[in-house]
């Protein structure tokens, strides 16, 4: 019989990349899924995580030179962890094979007989040297690449590097984990000839919104290195293609760069707008305060999905009413043709892309997107004794459908979904909310602002002073300063792109 790919004992290494998770490869993301163990090393970014939702989660991780658990036992408790689980990730930053020390388990799985696949990952010296805007070769300046660890010597009386070959070389040096050897490393290149005018760059968590780049030589890196205090985990380049920064540089330089902005939509919800902050070079800090749900009771909604066709006009507020809406219409055995000869309403453009995804055209979205400009819309109709439908959250503004019926009209307003406050640890959150480094807090609806505050407590409510907040819509603005909240940014277009351009115009001031 044919081994099964997913039977017990099959350990995975799989290499992370260098921090920024969109860098992980498809392959290391498949499998995550699969896992039932995850065995992952510190400088592993921590979203990674979020793809192994229901493995077991250990770190092994070791930070400033200090190791949680040693290499011989990473070995056997992989062999353990194969011994009675189905797929162990062992999840490495990186690339596992390149000072990921992945030979070595792997020759400890080999070994036991424990069955192994490797699953390559962008290396560091590739990762980081894109990002800080330095090719490592160039036809002008390197041919050659050489990868050295900074962090293998044992002492003066135990080099481990070759330093008076690596000095002659002409091509692109790269030194991994060197931050407190770089005094060393300098000393010994210069020590064996080389040019103490060679160009250096150390950058320091490269790839993510945290990356910064110090620029020197040979002869001043140490002085910068130690005025501006640098620390692990850093990247050494030295060569001529240092120079070239200026010219080819372009992570540094996206308009949100180095800015931690909170997201506080749904989780479901979150991932466009994480996304889009990330593409601008922001760190977007998930602390979700909504959840969407079904109602608690669906009554209402399924009395008026047994009379679709007597409704002159449907209504939608958000996606999320339309897809709950969707979702009972096929769960009751209905679908699209019940709504034959109805008037399709949408509120912004999600909403309307929404509705266009169930391959049905909207009649009508207002230009700005929010309730009372849908009244304007609807107000130049004759309205008089026209039905409508609203499907909506349990909680909603009462504005549309009290001013359609002071206008003739009959609405029933039914609930489609609710929000709730989600179950989650905000740790990560109020770590960074207590040291200071968060720049933006985005609301996207009131029900975020209401829940958000709700999560923290009175004490944490006065550092939001300090923390420039933006609101999607004047609907939400005045939800965050009924409670207290100064608004410092609201778009004129009430979407989520034209929340973060507005954003960007701030900061770009």
């Amino acid at each position: 019989m044919t081994e099964s790919i997913l039977e017990k004992g099959h350990v995975i290494l799989v290499g992370a990349g260098p921090g920024d998770i969109g860098l992980l490869t498809l392959r290391g993301k498949d499998w995550l899924v699969k896992a039932d163990v995850v065995i992952y090393d510190h400088l592993v970014n921590i979203n990674i995580l979020h793809f192994a939702s229901s493995a077991e989660l250990i770190y092994v991780g070791k930070k400033s030179g200090h190791s949680t658990i040693t290499q011989n036992e990473i070995n056997e408790l992989l062999i353990e962890k194969a011994r009675i689980s189905k797929v162990i990730v062992r999840l490495k930053g990186g690339d596992p094979f390149i000072f990921g020390r992945g030979g070595e388990e792997v020759q400890a799985l080999k070994e036991a007989g424990i069955r192994f696949t490797i699953v390559p990952g962008i290396p560091s010296p590739i990762g980081v040297s894109a990002y800080a805007g330095i090719p490592l070769t160039h036809r002008d300046h390197a041919s050659t690449i050489s990868i050295i660890t900074g962090s293998n010597e044992s002492g003066e009386e135990h080099l481990k590097i070759d330093w008076e070959h690596i000095s002659t070389r002409t091509g692109t040096l790269v030194f991994l984990m060197g931050a407190r050897k770089l005094p060393r490393i300098v000393k010994q290149l210069i020590k064996f000839k080389k040019n103490p005018d060679t160009p250096v760059a150390v950058i320091q968590w490269g790839t993510t919104p945290r990356q910064k780049t110090w620029i020197g030589t040979l002869n001043t890196i140490v002085d910068i290195a130690s005025k501006e205090k640098i620390q692990p985990p850093t990247l050494t380049i030295i060569g001529e293609v240092v120079n070239l920064k200026s010219v080819t540089d372009w992570y540094e330089t996206l308009p949100l760069f180095g800015k931690t902005i909170v997201v506080t939509r749904a989780e479901e919800q979150a991932e466009s707008l994480i996304h889009m902050l990330e593409e601008r070079g922001a760190e977007a800090l998930l602390c979700s305060s909504i959840k969407t749900i079904p109602p608690a009771d669906w009554s209402l909604l399924d009395q008026s999905l047994e009379v679709l066709s007597g409704y002159d006009g449907l209504i939608f507020t958000s996606a999320n009413g339309v897809h709950f809406f969707s979702q009972r219409l096929k769960e009751k055995n209905k679908d699209i043709r019940e709504l034959k000869g109805v008037r399709l309403y949408a509120i912004g453009p999600k909403t309307e892309q929404a509705v266009r995804n169930l391959n049905i055209k909207v009649d009508v979205v207002p230009e700005t997107y929010i309730a009372e400009s849908l009244i304007e819309c609807i107000g130049k109709e004759n309205i008089e004794d026209k039905k409508f439908l609203l499907p909506c959250a349990s909680v909603t503004r009462e504005i549309l459908p009290n001013t359609l019926r002071e206008m003739g009209a009959k609405v029933d307003v039914v609930p489609a979904y609710q929000t709730i406050q989600p179950e989650q640890s905000e740790t990560h959150f109020l770590k960074q909310l207590n040291e200071g480094t968060i720049d933006v807090i985005t609301f996207t609806s009131s029900s975020t602002v209401t829940n958000f505050l709700d999560l923290l407590k009175k004490e944490h409510h006065e550092k939001l002073n300090k923390i420039i907040i933006a609101c999607i819509g004047p609907i939400t603005q005045k939800t965050a300063e009924d409670r207290g909240l100064k608004v410092t940014i609201v778009p004129t277009q009430y979407t989520v792109a034209g929340l973060i351009s507005t954003i960007e115009t701030y900061f770009a001031k």
